[in-house]
Protein backbone atom coordinates (compact mmCIF):
# COMPACT_ATOMS: atom_id res chain seq x y z
CA UNK A 1 0.00 0.00 0.00
CA UNK A 2 1.41 3.39 -0.97
CA UNK A 3 1.76 6.17 1.55
CA UNK A 4 -0.98 8.15 -0.20
CA UNK A 5 -3.40 5.21 0.11
CA UNK A 6 -2.42 4.74 3.77
CA UNK A 7 -3.23 8.39 4.50
CA UNK A 8 -6.62 8.03 2.79
CA UNK A 9 -7.40 4.93 4.84
CA UNK A 10 -6.35 6.70 8.05
CA UNK A 11 -8.65 9.59 7.17
CA UNK A 12 -11.59 7.20 6.79
CA UNK A 13 -10.72 5.53 10.11
CA UNK A 14 -10.52 8.92 11.84
CA UNK A 15 -13.96 9.80 10.44
CA UNK A 16 -15.46 6.57 11.74
CA UNK A 17 -13.85 7.01 15.16
CA UNK A 18 -14.88 10.69 15.30
CA UNK A 19 -11.30 11.79 16.05
CA UNK A 20 -11.72 15.43 15.04
CA UNK A 21 -8.15 16.61 15.70
CA UNK A 22 -6.61 13.69 13.79
CA UNK A 23 -9.12 14.08 10.97
CA UNK A 24 -8.40 17.81 10.62
CA UNK A 25 -4.65 17.20 10.41
CA UNK A 26 -5.02 14.42 7.84
CA UNK A 27 -7.34 16.63 5.79
CA UNK A 28 -4.68 19.36 5.80
CA UNK A 29 -2.20 16.81 4.52
CA UNK A 30 -4.50 15.50 1.78
CA UNK A 31 -5.25 19.07 0.70
CA UNK A 32 -1.52 19.76 0.36
CA UNK A 33 -1.10 16.54 -1.62
CA UNK A 34 -3.98 17.37 -3.98
CA UNK A 35 -2.62 20.90 -4.42
CA UNK A 36 0.77 19.55 -5.52
CA UNK A 37 -0.91 17.09 -7.92
CA UNK A 38 -2.98 19.85 -9.50
CA UNK A 39 -0.19 22.44 -9.64
CA UNK A 40 2.40 20.13 -11.16
CA UNK A 41 0.01 17.80 -13.03
CA UNK A 42 1.68 14.69 -11.64
CA UNK A 43 0.72 11.54 -9.78
CA UNK A 44 2.36 11.67 -6.36
CA UNK A 45 4.88 9.02 -5.40
CA UNK A 46 5.86 8.15 -1.83
CA UNK A 47 8.88 10.45 -2.18
CA UNK A 48 6.64 13.38 -3.11
CA UNK A 49 4.32 12.66 -0.19
CA UNK A 50 7.27 12.42 2.22
CA UNK A 51 8.55 15.78 0.99
CA UNK A 52 5.15 17.34 1.64
CA UNK A 53 4.99 15.82 5.13
CA UNK A 54 8.55 16.98 5.85
CA UNK A 55 7.62 20.53 4.85
CA UNK A 56 4.51 20.45 7.05
CA UNK A 57 6.53 19.14 10.00
CA UNK A 58 9.05 21.94 9.57
CA UNK A 59 6.20 24.47 9.50
CA UNK A 60 4.77 23.02 12.72
CA UNK A 61 8.15 23.19 14.48
CA UNK A 62 8.59 26.82 13.44
CA UNK A 63 5.06 27.65 14.62
CA UNK A 64 5.62 25.98 17.98
CA UNK A 65 8.75 28.06 18.53
CA UNK A 66 6.92 31.27 17.61
CA UNK A 67 3.85 30.51 19.72
CA UNK A 68 5.91 29.63 22.77
CA UNK A 69 7.98 32.80 22.37
CA UNK A 70 4.74 34.77 22.15
CA UNK A 71 3.28 33.14 25.26
CA UNK A 72 0.52 31.28 23.38
CA UNK A 73 0.88 27.81 24.86
CA UNK A 74 -2.66 26.88 23.78
CA UNK A 75 -1.77 27.32 20.11
CA UNK A 76 1.61 25.63 20.60
CA UNK A 77 -0.18 22.57 22.04
CA UNK A 78 -2.40 22.34 18.94
CA UNK A 79 0.68 22.50 16.70
CA UNK A 80 2.41 19.82 18.80
CA UNK A 81 -0.59 17.52 18.38
CA UNK A 82 -0.52 18.04 14.60
CA UNK A 83 3.24 17.44 14.59
CA UNK A 84 2.77 14.12 16.40
CA UNK A 85 0.16 12.98 13.85
CA UNK A 86 2.28 14.01 10.86
CA UNK A 87 5.36 12.32 12.32
CA UNK A 88 3.61 8.93 12.26
CA UNK A 89 3.88 8.92 8.45
CA UNK A 90 7.64 9.48 8.38
CA UNK A 91 10.03 6.53 8.12
CA UNK A 92 12.08 5.58 11.18
CA UNK A 93 14.65 8.23 11.97
CA UNK A 94 18.34 7.42 11.87
CA UNK A 95 20.40 7.66 15.03
CA UNK A 96 23.07 10.34 15.39
CA UNK A 97 25.85 7.77 14.90
CA UNK A 98 24.22 6.46 11.70
CA UNK A 99 23.88 10.00 10.34
CA UNK A 100 27.51 10.70 11.24
CA UNK A 101 28.63 7.57 9.40
CA UNK A 102 26.61 8.58 6.30
CA UNK A 103 28.15 12.07 6.40
CA UNK A 104 31.68 10.65 6.68
CA UNK A 105 31.06 8.25 3.81
CA UNK A 106 29.63 11.03 1.62
CA UNK A 107 32.60 13.30 2.31
CA UNK A 108 34.96 10.52 1.21
CA UNK A 109 32.82 9.57 -1.81
CA UNK A 110 32.61 13.14 -3.08
CA UNK A 111 36.30 13.82 -2.57
CA UNK A 112 35.42 17.04 -0.76
CA UNK A 113 38.44 19.12 0.22
CA UNK A 114 36.80 21.94 2.13
CA UNK A 115 33.68 24.00 2.81
CA UNK A 116 33.39 25.00 -0.86
CA UNK A 117 32.47 21.36 -1.65
CA UNK A 118 29.47 21.30 0.68
CA UNK A 119 27.04 21.18 -2.28
CA UNK A 120 28.65 18.00 -3.62
CA UNK A 121 28.34 16.26 -0.25
CA UNK A 122 24.74 17.40 0.32
CA UNK A 123 23.80 16.20 -3.18
CA UNK A 124 24.92 12.71 -2.19
CA UNK A 125 23.23 12.79 1.24
CA UNK A 126 19.86 14.35 0.39
CA UNK A 127 18.42 11.34 -1.49
CA UNK A 128 19.73 8.89 1.13
CA UNK A 129 18.60 10.77 4.24
CA UNK A 130 15.48 12.63 3.12
CA UNK A 131 12.71 11.95 5.61
CA UNK A 132 14.98 9.92 7.86
CA UNK A 133 17.07 12.74 9.33
CA UNK A 134 16.74 16.45 9.99
CA UNK A 135 18.51 17.95 6.99
CA UNK A 136 19.37 21.12 8.92
CA UNK A 137 21.31 19.03 11.43
CA UNK A 138 22.89 17.02 8.61
CA UNK A 139 23.99 20.26 6.96
CA UNK A 140 25.63 21.37 10.21
CA UNK A 141 27.44 18.02 10.50
CA UNK A 142 28.68 18.29 6.90
CA UNK A 143 29.91 21.83 7.51
CA UNK A 144 31.77 20.71 10.64
CA UNK A 145 33.30 17.73 8.81
CA UNK A 146 34.44 19.90 5.90
CA UNK A 147 35.99 22.55 8.13
CA UNK A 148 38.16 19.80 9.65
CA UNK A 149 39.10 18.45 6.20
Amino acid sequence: MSLKEQITEDMKAAMRARETARLATIRLLTAAMKQKEVDERIELTDDHVLAIIEKMIKQRKDSITQFEAGGRQDLADIEKAELAILSTYMPAALSDSEVGAEVAAAVVASGAAGPQDMGKVMAILKPKLAGRADMTAVSALVKAALVKA
